[in-house]
């Protein structure tokens, strides 16, 4: 047991060398890598990413094959850990406990932080209602508000929806918002972002939280606290409810390699157009 928690350890302090060496590093070329496959899982809210990184990286160098998979935060650790992906798409940071069994089975996890991104709280576009404080989106969640006139809206009992509990972005709604207190029973969970604004699109008295990629014309954000859901209000640090978005490899890939060259794509011009066309906030806005 000692020695898992020694390479426990070691494998924290890896991360935080390399995760710091990944912010100076540009993304290298990786023409040398014929014929590499490259395999991503994890993170819905980080998907959109990882698809428009995979089509313009895929465009750049034809011999790589990249397939980009969509289980959420927990299932994208746990195929990092059981060696059947090689980036790990997270919405969250990587729990102890899943540090934990990836040394055991000598996976040194390294966090790559891509993009920064707020989660809008979202209505559908009838509803009146236009801003909430963080305190009555708890309470909406914790069953406390359970009608719309109650803050602002109409005579109409709230439908609730919340991601699974297996998503990055319901642990950070329930870090930031909740507090660690508990949802309410009788509130409704999907297993994706696009499946909350699909669920809000089409229910008048829905209320939903979708990472800012998610954010379209069929939908109504809400301010939080007066403040806008934007790229700038999440840069500027306003926004309450802003969280870092994470591609973790089984240790720092080698320079070089296609991996490596994915990872830092981020750093360049045309990974940080990218993230900012989807909606996220490139790092070097924040």
């Amino acid at each position: 047991m000692r020695s898992v928690f020694s390479k426990l350890g070691k494998a924290l302090a890896l991360m935080v060398v390399v995760s710091s060496l990944s912010m100076f590093v540009g993304g290298a070329s990786a023409a040398e890598d014929k014929g590499h496959e490259i395999v991503i899982d994890g993170s819905t809210t980080v998907g959109p990413i990882a698809k428009a990184f995979a089509e313009y990286y895929m465009e750049k160098y034809p011999e790589v094959n990249i397939t980009v998979s969509e289980s959420g935060s927990g299932n994208g650790a746990k195929s990092l850990i059981n060696g059947t992906c090689h980036i790990a798409d997270m919405s969250r940071f990587m729990k102890e406990s899943e540090f934990k069994a990836a040394v055991e089975k000598d996976v040194l996890p390294v966090a790559h932080v891509v993009a920064m991104d707020g989660l809008a709280v979202i209505v559908h576009p009838s509803n009146p209602a236009s801003d909430l404080t963080l305190e009555q989106v708890r309470d909406i969640y914790l069953g406390k508000i359970t009608n719309w006139n109650e803050v602002g809206g109409p005579e109409k009992k709230i439908v609730v929806i919340s991601r699974d509990t297996n998503s990055g972005t319901y642990e950070t709604f329930e870090n930031i918002v909740m507090r660690k207190e508990k949802i309410a029973a009788g509130v409704e969970y999907v297993g994706s972002n696009g499946a909350i604004r699909q669920r809000v699109q089409s229910t008048q008295a829905a209320i939903g939280y979708v990472g800012l990629g998610f954010v379209d014309r069929t939908v109504k954000a809400l301010t939080v606290n007066g403040v806008a859901p934007t790229g700038n209000t999440v840069a500027s640090g306003k926004y309450p409810i802003a969280r870092p978005l994470y591609m973790f490899t089984n240790r720092y890939p080698k320079l070089g390699s296609h991996v490596h060259g994915f990872v830092t794509l981020h750093m360049s011009k045309k990974g940080q157009e990218i993230i900012e066309a989807i909606g996220f906030v490139p790092l070097t806005q924040y």
